[in-house]
């Protein structure tokens, strides 16, 4: 059985819902979400999954993504492209839900509910 968990999928384009869902942790189904191949941004307890070819595909700006990461405290260098699929991590690297405190952030950021 494969592992599901709790995600916060922030798509690229403002038309489409930031939403929170239970997701197959399996790296084809990260791939779907992202729509390519699966790079990743890691800070202390959580980590973000992004198309490691946005820049050259091109894939759309994700500033909803990029201002999350920040306000989380990450400095960032680029922008970030593309859907972005935040989840928790566990000490031993396995993936864990994604942490309440970022959920709680993003509602605040993005709009009431998400977090529930």
């Amino acid at each position: 059985m494969r592992a599901k968990r709790i995600a916060l999928v922030i798509p690229a384009r403002l038309s489409q819902p930031v939403r929170v869902e239970k997701i197959d942790t399996a790296l084809a189904a990260r791939q779907t979400l992202v729509e390519g191949n699966v790079g990743a941004i890691t800070s202390k307890d959580w980590h973000v999954y992004l198309n490691d070819e946005a820049d050259s595909i091109p894939l759309p700006l994700n500033a909803r993504a990029e201002v999350l990461i920040r306000e989380a405290g990450l400095h960032l260098e680029e922008a970030v492209s593309g859907t972005a699929v935040f989840l928790g991590h566990q000490d031993n690297g396995d993936e864990a839900d994604a942490p309440a405190h970022l959920l709680q952030l993003a509602e605040r950021l993005f709009g009431s509910g998400m977090a529930a």
